[in-house]
């Protein structure tokens, strides 16, 4: 079994100790990918779609796709979500929205939660995964 930090181009620096996603290799069991939460930020740490839960959604998924292919999975690999947001009432239908359009079948189990504030002010939707491969 190893372990390997993974770090897309062009993705903002971690703002503490952790990685944006880390591959384990099960070896003949195949391979698992853990996504960190990822938000919409540029690679200067920037906030980007400030008060547009549907562009921080879209933004946050392709970063999620970056660390995955760095692992040389995507998002059809999903198998489970851990979706953060800051006003659920508010923001549901726009994420809502943009993850039905880009995650496949089978869906993959996932977790919604309102939190008081996400780590970046600014941002909306914080998203975490796992991915599971066997290529």
């Amino acid at each position: 079994m190893t372990t390997t930090a993974l770090l897309p181009d062009g993705h903002s620096l971690p703002i503490g100790k952790y990685s944006p996603g880390v591959l384990l290799d099960l070896t003949s069991a195949g391979k698992l990918v853990f996504v960190s939460g990822q938000v919409a930020t540029d690679d200067r740490g920037k906030v980007l779609g400030r008060d547009d839960a549907g562009v921080q959604t879209e933004l946050v998924f392709e970063r999620i796709a970056q660390v995955l292919a760095c692992a040389g999975a995507e998002l059809s690999d999903i198998v489970q979500l851990i979706v953060y947001l800051a006003d659920i009432g508010r923001d549901f239908p726009a994420v809502s929205a943009v993850r039905n359009r880009v995650l496949g079948d089978p869906a993959p189990a996932s977790t919604l939660v309102e939190v008081s504030r996400l780590a970046e002010d600014g941002c909306l939707v914080e998203i975490s995964a796992i991915a599971s491969r066997r290529r």
